[in-house]
């Protein structure tokens, strides 16, 4: 199957936006979402984005059911470790299934790798949810480390509400 993956546009935050409630609910969790296409934009394509994407696109032929030809998308932004230096996070990697098992995840991944190795970032970091194997075994099959296991790291989220709380206790200048 061809395909072609590029770098995101404004114009397909419309669908960027549609797969991740797609990818919300495969991963039992479309309440969850809370952001827009309109965020998405503005976050995305200002002076210092928030995050870059890729977009896996085939062409007119090869559209989806329901008549998508953007198919797949990675989401990713650039962290900093204090041990190693720049990083690349991968939010989302997302791919219609559908349209799986043609290598569209495969290069979307190793488009984002390129990416960060341009960026001279040292890793590339992502979270996959505990029950999801069909992901965590892609993963693992690329040479990615589950580090819960080889080391022993949790992910701590701090949510908006905590997050202000914690930012109220923000000691006043004397």
């Amino acid at each position: 199957m061809h395909f072609k993956i590029r770098p995101s546009r404004k114009e397909d935050c419309k669908e960027i936006s549609r797969m991740i409630m797609e990818l919300a609910v495969y991963e039992k969790m479309p309440d969850q979402v809370k952001i827009s296409h309109e965020e998405l934009e503005r976050d995305g394509f200002c002076q210092n984005p928030f995050f870059e994407c890729l977009i896996a696109e085939v062409p007119e032929e090869h559209k989806s059911k329901e008549g998508f030809t953007v198919v797949g998308y990675a989401l990713y932004f650039y962290t900093y470790s204090t041990w190693n230096g720049r990083s690349l996070y991968l939010e989302d990697l997302y791919v219609m299934p559908e349209f799986r098992g043609h290598g569209i995840g495969k290069s979307l991944l190793s488009k984002v790798a390129e990416v960060g190795k341009e960026k001279q970032c040292v890793r590339l970091q992502l979270s996959v949810l505990n029950w999801n194997t069909p992901s965590l075994d892609f993963y693992a099959a690329k040479g990615g480390q589950d580090l819960t296991v080889a080391e022993g790291w949790h992910l701590i989220r701090f949510d908006e509400q905590n997050m202000g709380r914690l930012a109220s206790e923000t000691p006043k200048d004397q």
